[in-house]
């Protein structure tokens, strides 16, 4: 069984900087890569960032470009999501999600498991 766990959210100033990562637990999860969403209450699941899995070539949302870096650690099983300068408006439940690495990133229809997801708040 695959489980993806998240960690690293907290409450942060405007301006601020947190580092989330996640972590997919056991041997068995091969051939997928780990990508970044977000959701806020009464709103849909928006993808934030995705990458290959070598980290060669990256996705982000328009919103967060230029302020968050999505990393992975194949070794580890883990992905990471940089977040700086952040805004209250990034305001958020973040997800990692998992895809096959043929899958077509962003679109969240091609994500077959999810993480419990981290809350990040971002004070004004």
């Amino acid at each position: 069984q695959v489980q993806l766990v998240e960690s690293g959210g907290g409450l942060v100033q405007a301006g601020g900087s947190l580092r989330l990562s996640c972590a997919a637990s056991g041997r068995t999860f091969v051939g997928y890569v780990m990508d970044w969403f977000r959701q806020t209450p009464g709103k849909e699941r928006e993808f934030v960032a995705a990458s290959s899995w070598s980290g060669g070539i990256t996705y982000y949302a328009d919103s967060v470009k230029g302020r968050f870096t999505i990393s992975r650690d194949n070794a580890k099983n883990t992905v990471y999501l940089q977040m700086n300068s952040l805004k209250p408006e990034d305001t958020a439940v973040y997800y990692c999600a998992a895809r096959r690495i043929r899958a077509t990133p962003k679109d969240v229809g091609n994500y077959v498991y999810w993480g419990q997801g981290t809350q990040v708040t971002v004070s004004s």
